[in-house]
């Protein structure tokens, strides 16, 4: 398949997937959801299931899978609709979100059998999680890739820099790290709450290769993940991306960083989204 078909495969999956976040939302059993920050990781995590990432839903313990691992747990929503599109989960599952009987919880809990390879939400931990494992997989020689997706806020965290210093020290060339850069946290930007100024030299200082793309053009993160895979060390990508996207109520807004779904949103939201259809 070119290129081309691909982009345009992974931006309707990614439509798809906005349109799935909005009917979780709507549904949440906890009343409220993480929504803007599921909607901001959307295309990044609809490139990686839908094309990048080397697995098998039918065979989910497969030892030579690429592991991906939610380091910003609370991006749920933009992580639990990429693994339905892919067949580990179903629509039914989605709408059951945080509801009693359900397993898909407003952070992640391990179901392996489900696509969730890791537990996490206490932000910080994620890096170092896949620091493990990514060594592991060159201990035992089975060549699997792991992709670490955090939040620019959660940059504040020492153990991510402990982290990006191991990184480098094992030249990790299997390890992806994503900062998903929205310049956003629960309750400010980023600049007001503790700023990490310029995040890609930060990253470069500690020895990684670094690229900075545009979260949301799918061309870019797809050629960007592809590069990822050629080089001979640990490779960040800073992805730029909107709070809430997709979405003009909530894009940028943080009100929408937790928040409850009316009925009268979503249709208006509904309405937004069948115009880019």
């Amino acid at each position: 398949m070119s290129s081309a078909k691909v982009i345009e495969r992974l931006e309707a999956m990614a439509l798809r997937m906005r349109k799935n976040v909005l009917d979780m939302a709507l549904n949440a059993g906890a009343g409220s959801s993480h929504f803007g920050g599921g909607l901001s990781i959307v295309d990044i995590t609809a490139t990686l299931f839908g094309e990048i990432m080397n697995i098998d839903p039918k065979n989910p313990e497969w030892d030579k899978r690429d592991r991906f691992i939610l380091s910003k747990g609370h991006g749920v929503l933009g992580y639990y609709t990429a693994l339905s599109e892919v067949g580990y989960i179903t629509k039914e599952d989605l709408l059951n979100f945080e509801k009693d009987g359900g397993y898909l919880f407003g952070h992640p809990i391990m179901k392996r059998d489900k696509g969730i390879e890791f537990s996490n939400g206490s932000l910080g931990m994620g890096l170092s999680l896949g620091i493990g494992v990514a060594l592991a997989s060159k201990i035992k020689k089975n060549n699997c890739n792991v992709y670490v997706l955090m939040g620019d806020g959660e940059c504040n965290e020492g153990s991510v820099w402990e982290g990006a210093m191991a990184g480098a020290q094992f030249n990790l060339n299997n390890l992806v790290a994503i900062i998903d850069r929205n310049n956003l946290q629960q309750t400010g930007s980023n600049d007001e709450i503790m700023s990490v100024g310029d995040v890609a030299s930060k990253w470069k200082s500690f020895g990684w290769e670094v690229e900075e793309i545009d979260g949301h053009n799918i061309s870019e993160i797809y050629k960007t993940l592809l590069l990822a895979k050629k080089f001979n060390g640990p490779f960040a990508i800073i992805a730029h991306t909107i709070k809430g996207k997709g979405f003009s109520f909530a894009e940028n807004n943080n009100v929408w960083h937790h928040a409850p779904m009316t009925k009268s949103q979503y249709e208006d939201a509904l309405l937004e989204l069948e115009g880019k259809d």
